[in-house]
């Protein structure tokens, strides 16, 4: 695999009409030495999109943010991933807080509107002797589509919201000097400054709500996110429970 880290090499902007997923895509090309570091593939329209867990994304074509940015961490350990996954969530709030207020991220990785969910993100990592020598970050962000008919429960994009219409490469070149510029504290080794700004954008990070577990329906509020992505819940008795992925439910 062609190490393209290199720092003459720019990144670039590739634009495909149509591709089954752009992970996929742009995995190809990485493999290929074709892009540089935090180069970005971006599609009308996917043919088989994924989110996490093997769940499709909806996205009628042309409509949409859909890309995916290849990122080198530079000698992160793979135990710390999490990190990634906290720049690419503050990338796209950032972006979507400059046009509406109240943009959360609901752990570990969607994009919420109040209750509603109008992005996602799909991390791919490449792991070797413990580090993670690449990611592909897969980012979709629902922009003019105004009607979905998937079983998602809660989609919103920004036009729904707003009521107006939004140029698709205008959004991707703010959400891609937003990564650019929280991506540089890799660079510094200075990544866990992330950790914080993650936390105190979370859905839901004040109050008790209704969560559910394998065990039981329970009320719980947020009491905080491990380095390593795990959520620790606090339960109204003071009990702290710990999970990971999926393995807890919101309500």
């Amino acid at each position: 695999m062609t190490d393209m880290r290199d720092k003459n090499s720019s990144p670039k902007i590739i634009r495909l009409p149509e591709t089954e997923s752009t992970n996929q895509s742009l995995r190809v090309l990485a493999n290929a030495g074709d892009i540089a570091d935090k180069s970005v593939v971006r599609t009308d329209f996917q043919t088989k999109g994924r989110g996490q867990a093997g769940n499709s994304w909806e996205s009628a074509p042309g409509m949409n943010l859909l890309c995916s940015i290849l990122f080198y961490p530079l000698r992160l350990p793979a135990n710390q991933s999490f990190a990634v996954l906290e720049l690419a969530a503050l990338s796209v709030k950032y972006t979507l807080d400059k046009y509406v207020p109240d943009i959360t991220i609901k752990w570990p990785n969607d994009i919420y509107f109040q209750n509603k969910k109008i992005g996602g993100i799909l991390i791919e990592n490449d792991i070797n002797e413990a580090l993670i020598t690449r990611s592909i970050i897969g980012i979709g962000i629902n922009l003019n589509q105004t009607e979905f008919t998937s079983d998602a429960p809660n989609p919103v994009s920004l036009s729904m919201i707003t009521g107006d219409i939004y140029d698709i490469e205008t959004i991707l070149n703010q959400l891609h000097t937003n990564f650019k510029l929280l991506a540089s504290e890799f660079k510094n080794g200075l990544f866990d400054r992330l950790h914080q700004p993650y936390c105190t954008s979370l859905y839901r990070r004040d109050g008790f709500y209704s969560y559910k577990d394998d065990q039981t329906h329970f009320e719980a509020r947020i009491h905080t996110i491990e380095p390593s992505g795990h959520i620790i819940l606090e339960r109204r008795d003071g009990t702290l429970s710990r999970y990971g992925f999926k393995q807890v439910l919101f309500f």
